[in-house]
């Protein structure tokens, strides 16, 4: 008989989080700026199958099990971008089923490999990392003609409310506990939305001051398993109107704020789980009182790929995802990166608060306009990095005029510093940390 105490278990089925048997709950202390505000992530690679979508897969079954909507059919078919693929491959092996899924091209191999190695039958397809709804060729579309021949089933997370039913039952009433119910903000990734909205509809039931908050990516984003604003608005448990706030985060962010807290937090969290923390840290205010609850969905081992694309100065000499540049002359780019990074042009906020007194300088934000719009440095103004060049509208005339490049992490911006010294501008500073130490340090802003 199963024993959460001492842990020991009959199967690998009694792992299953629920209240009495939680994912655990752990306080964030070096990432964070707060001085009040506590953070919490709460790591959902506990669960049996590494995942969040563990919860999702187990109520999926259970409940088509219980309607008698699965039957005698031993074959289902799952549209996924790898984690719900995951948890109902490991399930199916437990119950006797079978898993086709089908898949955008784009889910990082080692998604891919494991579930090949869990025994699906993995369908690849040219679609989005959502996958997207709608899309005529795309894993959803093949998902439902699959389901609608003999002796294929699907479960359809997307439309189907045991998703948000399963955090119903167990990741809010664990989070309520596990705070002694005295969370105040929770703050989740946007993918199929299940997380946000039956978790959020647990935690209001229990205190309707609970503020219930989302964070998706911008745009062509590179972060399996959420999804764009554009993606979202196809996505049935999409309900902002049940939402308190929600924030666009970027690659550049959520990459850069998973490596910290891989290396500074010890905490292996996975890129969605840097997008949500990214967001959590300018929608939670830092006020006595508030404790705050986000979601780490999985942990990094399975984003090696991604990892290696967006943060390739980890991997000197090593070919980046994202450029054709490789041997000799990747390696030379690299270093001109790092050094960068290491050279007095790199500058902290104190010595942006000098400059800004002494230099009247042009800040030049390197983000996205929707990065932009949403707050900026006092007076910046916005030149995406894609589109920097010479015509540049803003830029000086005079090349020994100071410009302040300025990013979300401080990554971007040395791009930026270097670019812009290849134009001729001889006093180029790039801000360390980016708009997240600028925001921390109290430099002026713009909202």
């Amino acid at each position: 008989m199963s024993n959460h105490n001492l842990r020991v278990y009959d199967s690998m089925l009694g792992l299953l989080s629920n209240a009495d048997n939680p994912t655990p709950l752990v306080k964030l202390n070096r990432v964070v700026p707060f001085q009040h505000a506590a953070v919490y992530a709460k790591l959902e690679w506990y669960n049996p199958f590494g995942a969040i979508k563990d919860r999702v897969a187990a109520n999926l079954i259970t409940d088509a099990e219980e309607r008698g909507t699965i039957g005698e059919i031993r074959k289902l078919v799952e549209p996924t971008s790898g984690n719900t693929g995951m948890g109902l491959a490991m399930m199916s092996n437990a119950k006797g089923y079978s898993l086709t899924t089908t898949l955008s091209a784009e889910i990082p191999a080692e998604k891919k490999s494991v579930l090949r190695f869990f025994g699906c039958d993995v369908i690849e397809l040219d679609d989005d990392l959502g996958p997207a709804p709608g899309a005529p060729e795309g894993a959803m579309a093949l998902a439902a003609d699959m389901a609608s021949k003999p002796n294929f089933h699907q479960l359809n997370q997307y439309v189907n409310p045991a998703n948000p039913d399963a955090h119903f039952k167990t990741t809010g009433p664990e989070i309520w506990r596990q705070t002694q119910g005295n969370v105040t903000h929770f703050v989740a990734g946007l993918g199929t939305c299940g997380t946000i909205t039956g978790t959020g509809r647990f935690l209001k039931s229990q205190n309707s001051s609970v503020k219930v908050l989302g964070v998706h990516p911008s745009e062509g984003h590179d972060i399996p398993g959420v999804r764009s604003l554009r993606q979202l608005q196809l996505t049935v448990f999409f309900l902002p109107d049940e939402y308190d706030g929600m924030l666009e985060v970027g690659n550049e962010e959520a990459f850069e704020l998973t490596r910290r807290l891989n290396q500074e937090e010890s905490i292996v969290a996975g890129p969605s789980s840097g997008m949500a923390l990214a967001g959590a840290l300018k929608l939670v205010p830092d006020e006595p009182g508030i404790v705050a609850v986000v979601i780490f969905p999985d942990n990094i081992f399975k984003y090696a790929t991604s990892v290696q694309k967006h943060l390739p100065e980890l991997f000197p000499g090593a070919s980046n995802g994202a450029s054709e540049i490789g041997g000799t002359a990747g390696k030379v780019l690299g270093n001109v990166v790092e050094f960068a990074r290491r050279s007095s042009d790199a500058i902290d906020c104190g010595e942006v608060e000098d400059l800004l007194d002494e230099a009247d300088p042009v800040i030049i934000d390197v983000r996205s306009p929707a990065q932009y719009g949403e707050e900026r440095a006092e007076n910046a103004i916005n030149i995406p990095l894609d589109e920097l060049s010479a015509d540049s509208p803003g830029l000086p005339e005079d090349k020994e005029h100071t410009i302040i490049a300025v990013c979300a992490v401080g990554k971007n911006s040395l791009y930026a510093m270097l670019l812009l010294k290849s134009l001729g501008y001889r006093n180029v500073k790039s801000v360390q940390g980016g708009m997240q130490s600028w925001q921390a340090e109290g430099l002026p802003m713009e909202y």
